[in-house]
């Protein structure tokens, strides 16, 4: 078992930037990769970034350069920054984590990002 808390969203202006946080407890040593999704009003929830236990990362095309993706193992936290906010990124962003022993892994409750313009 996983619990992933979130933490870090908010409202800010375009142009602005956000850290989102997520923190990792439970059977933590058995965490492959870790992901940041997003979910905006009536549609799909896609992914933004990946980060393996190495530290090898991997962007959605939107991103474009304004995001990095971290992660702490050693405190089982990963971070997002987000950079040069646009509207068009306002959504609910979750945390995923891979787990060795179960297909789905575990998600977060969300945090929610607004950006106005």
């Amino acid at each position: 078992q996983v619990q992933l808390v979130e933490s870090g969203g908010g409202s800010v202006q375009a142009g602005g930037s956000l850290r989102l946080t997520c923190a990792a407890s439970g059977s933590t040593r058995n965490i492959n990769d870790m992901d940041w999704y997003r979910q905006a009003p009536g549609k799909q929830r896609d992914l933004v970034a990946s980060i393996s236990r190495g530290g090898s990362t991997n962007y959605a095309d939107f991103v474009k350069g304004r995001f990095t993706v971290s992660r702490d193992n050693a405190k089982n936290i990963v971070y997002l920054q987000m950079n040069s906010l646009e509207p068009e990124v306002t959504a609910v962003y979750y945390c995923h984590a891979n787990y060795r022993f179960n297909a789905i892994g575990y998600w977060g409750q969300g945090t929610q990002v607004t950006v106005s313009s």
